[in-house]
């Protein structure tokens, strides 16, 4: 992504927390339907995190809307949004361990996407917004590797 444009930045940012919050409605959907309340509210607040994260980059983009960007103008390290790569959706039977599995690779991709852009970015303003961002993303991370650590404990 050429990196020192603060609203290309945004757009990426807007883009990818929106397929966040929909890869975490639909893994709690799949949890609400496999009967496993615990997690899906766990997934239910991590969207609700995204979502979050979706209004803090759309208002610092401070045009009161989302910077647009036409499908070929994104710039994406593997051809998608971290969020959405390698997502080919769920359905009602994934088990919990996949559906942990496959948010942590979600977010460890938005994590390594953030600090790449900090890591190589001229402009201060991207660079610090992609730091803050890098590290929102970083405790996502963690956070799901606490439940994976948890259920793994539950099945031994």
């Amino acid at each position: 992504m050429k990196n020192n444009n603060i609203h290309r930045f945004l757009a990426h940012a807007v883009r990818l927390e929106a397929d966040s919050a929909q890869r975490f409605d639909e893994l709690a959907d799949a949890m609400q339907t496999s009967g496993n309340h615990e997690v899906e509210s766990f997934f239910r607040k991590m969207a609700h995190f995204s979502r979050l994260h979706l209004a803090e980059a759309t208002a610092r983009a401070g045009l009161g809307h989302a910077p647009q960007l036409s499908p070929e103008e994104y710039q994406w390290p593997d051809e998608s949004s971290p969020e959405a790569s390698d997502w080919i959706g769920v359905d009602g039977l994934i088990d919990v361990s996949y559906a942990l599995q496959m948010a942590l690779a979600g977010e460890q991709r938005a994590c390594q996407f953030y600090t790449a852009i900090a890591a190589t970015t001229s402009d201060i303003r991207v660079r610090q917004m992609a730091e803050e961002f890098a590290v929102e993303e970083s405790q996502h991370v963690a956070e799901l590797e606490k439940w994976i650590a948890r259920f793994s404990e539950r099945r031994a």
